[in-house]
């Protein structure tokens, strides 16, 4: 997880980010639930569990989406 190098994961990411912002461009879902829809994502990965390398790809997945909450990237930059 730490390489972001992996296409799938890279389209998936691409898609959700897509999707988030068209539901708040079209008012359906406002920024607050958009951080709150990460923010659940985030904790379920930190609460998963699994082997430790299973817990090292969730550890991964749950930084990425913080990450992401964190450096505003929820909002289209002109």
């Amino acid at each position: 997880m730490a390489d972001h190098s992996d296409p799938a994961g890279m389209a998936a990411l691409s898609i959700c980010e897509a999707l988030l912002l068209a539901l708040n461009d079209s008012n359906l879902l406002p920024e607050p639930e958009i951080v709150g829809v990460l923010r659940d994502a985030a904790a379920t990965h930190e609460h998963a569990n699994g082997s430790s390398v299973e817990h090292k790809a969730h550890t991964a997945a749950a930084k990425l989406i913080n990450d992401i909450i964190l450096g505003g990237n929820l909002s289209r930059r002109s």
